[in-house]
């Protein structure tokens, strides 16, 4: 009998290694498989994605002889012929204000609004719309770079343009007139029209050269929408145009330093009227309806509103993807938009995510303290008002009025940004947090309180390490979620990923490279915070079983 004993006691150590060392094979193949299955996925879905890309390509290439006789049935000739189109215009502009009074006739003709004016170039090329109203300018820059756009002869408006300003600031409204005027009488205002649009031979032959002065007067913040080339656009990483040099002229004469606001067109008037910027300078046209809202200065210029229509008859010139992806990104450094706007991404949501963190951890200890022992009546009515509130209206809404009239005093648009998400996460973290607690059993509070625990010890010492794990696949989904909805971030003029494309496709006037480019980039992204996640998840569960 000891014999056996002993053979026992010297075998059971070498079984029970035996036994772990398979486990660990067991789990390290099924790691393994685990990463070639992860790895077989990504592949299959980049080769899908492609595979859609080119299906997309060939149908486009087939259906093309049967749109184009569609749309030349369709086409528009002449002013006459607009009634019963589709008319695209740029959101907030002239041009939609004049196609509003063909909306709504018994002909069923269609007003389709777009950002910008590149987004209703691009839906007349795809046969999406039937035209486009916009002024000269920006249109003959649009037909250069398309050769399948055409100007139509007839001329749809004329009007002039002028720089808005808040009612109330008549000192600084009359100090720009003056300012005007003097350019106006000295020449000035004159050659920097010359050197944007001019005669070809005129064109970049009267570049306006800064003064030296003090600004002693302070700065002049103008807001624009810098894809209205030749007006006001983006070369060398810079904002340009006709308006932004007559600007810094103005700025010269009133002793005063420039500073560049870049936004949507119709977020301009209400940056004004909010004390976001001083004035606005973007090819605006003085309307009855503005006029209720801001006052506008001397008229600095006279512009048409023209048509612009496809030229079925044109020959299109194809370029090869290297000239394309050259022109995107590498010409005049086009791919710093991109770094700029990765840079601006990635700030806005780490400390967005932070807040949202630590204040819906907050708002979920309170609410749960609430729902188990009827305490913080009034903290959590505070919080469930909250929490509606966030919930209830979207997140572009909830950006714009933070930006506009809670923290109208705030100059950091990336502090703006951050709050704004961080508030909105925030109030879907606390929820999640909240249902991780409830998950776990009430035995848990109650083993805790008999060991001597109070309730904050039992909540971090026993519940919260479980909630935290059972609540972690929610939290990377909103993370995830977060990261895309900072995309907005462009409307209260921030260079994010999303407005950095917009940037590229307002200088090369090519939609498919920068949205494909910015979209891989959020893909990404997004896969390795899921790696991550699922890393961290992995690892929890190991250390359940040991």
């Amino acid at each position: 009998m000891p014999t056996v004993l002993s053979v026992i006691l010297v075998q059971a150590p070498r079984h029970i290694f035996r036994q772990k060392t398979k486990i660990y094979k067991n789990e390290r193949n099924t790691m393994m498989t685990r990463k070639k299955k992860n790895l077989i996925s990504y592949v299959v879905f980049v080769l899908v994605c492609v595979a859609i890309i080119i299906a997309g390509i060939c149908y486009k290439n087939y259906s093309n002889e049967q749109k184009i006789k569609k749309a030349e049935k369709n086409a528009v000739t002449c002013v006459d012929d607009l009634t019963g189109k589709k008319i695209g215009v740029q959101i907030g502009t002239t041009g939609d204000i004049y196609a509003s009074d063909y909306e709504g006739d018994k002909k069923g003709t269609v007003v389709e609004r777009y950002n910008k004016g590149t987004d209703a170039i691009q839906a007349l090329k795809d046969d999406k719309i039937n035209c486009v109203i916009l002024d000269e300018q920006p249109s003959l820059a649009y037909t250069e770079k398309n050769s399948e756009l055409k100007i139509l002869k007839e001329e749809f408006a004329v009007e002039d343009y002028a720089i808005c300003i808040d009612k109330s600031n008549t000192d600084l409204k009359s100090k720009i007139n003056d300012a005007l005027k003097k350019l106006k009488d000295d020449g000035t205002l004159a050659n920097i029209k010359k050197n944007y649009t001019g005669k070809d031979e005129e064109k970049g032959k009267f570049p306006y050269k800064k003064k030296n002065v003090s600004g002693k007067n302070g700065t002049l913040k103008v807001g624009t929408n810098a894809s209205f080339k030749p007006y006001e656009y983006y070369d060398s990483n810079k904002i340009t145009g006709l308006d932004m040099d007559m600007m810094q002229a103005v700025c010269d004469e009133l002793d005063m330093k420039l500073e560049i606001e870049d936004m949507e067109f119709d977020s301009i008037i209400a940056a004004v009227t909010s004390g976001k910027v001083d004035v606005g300078c973007a090819g605006m046209t003085v309307t009855k309806d503005r006029l209720k809202n801001v006052d506008f200065t001397d008229s600095y210029t006279t512009a048409k509103q023209v048509i612009i229509v496809k030229d079925y008859n044109a020959a299109i010139k194809a370029q090869s993807l290297s000239q394309r992806i050259h022109d995107n990104f590498v010409s005049d450094h086009r791919y710093n938009y991109l770094i700029k706007g990765f840079s601006n991404t990635i700030v806005i949501t780490i400390f967005a995510v932070l807040m949202g963190i630590i204040l819906g951890a907050i708002i979920a200890l309170i609410r749960t303290t609430h729902d188990n022992n009827g305490t913080l009546p009034i903290p959590n009515l505070i919080c469930k008002i909250y929490l509606t509130v966030v919930r209830g209206t979207p997140a572009m809404v909830q950006l714009l009025i933070f930006y506009y009239i809670i923290l109208v005093s705030v100059n950091s648009k990336i502090l703006v940004a951050i709050i704004a998400f961080g508030l909105n996460s925030a109030a879907y973290v606390a929820e999640v947090i909240r249902s991780g607690i409830n998950s776990i059993d009430k035995g848990q509070f109650e083993a805790g309180r008999s060991l001597g625990l109070n309730y904050r010890q039992t909540m971090t010492s026993i519940v919260l390490p479980q909630a935290f794990k059972n609540a972690l696949p929610a939290l990377c989904n909103e993370f995830i979620s977060l990261i895309k909805e900072t995309s907005i971030s462009g409307y209260i003029a921030i260079v994010d990923l999303t407005k950095a494309g917009d940037i590229i496709r307002s200088n090369t006037y090519d939609a498919f490279l920068p949205l494909i480019t910015v979209a891989i980039i959020y893909l990404v992204i997004v896969i390795a915070l899921t790696s991550v996640a699922n890393a961290l998840e992995r690892r929890l569960r190991a250390n359940e079983r040991h």
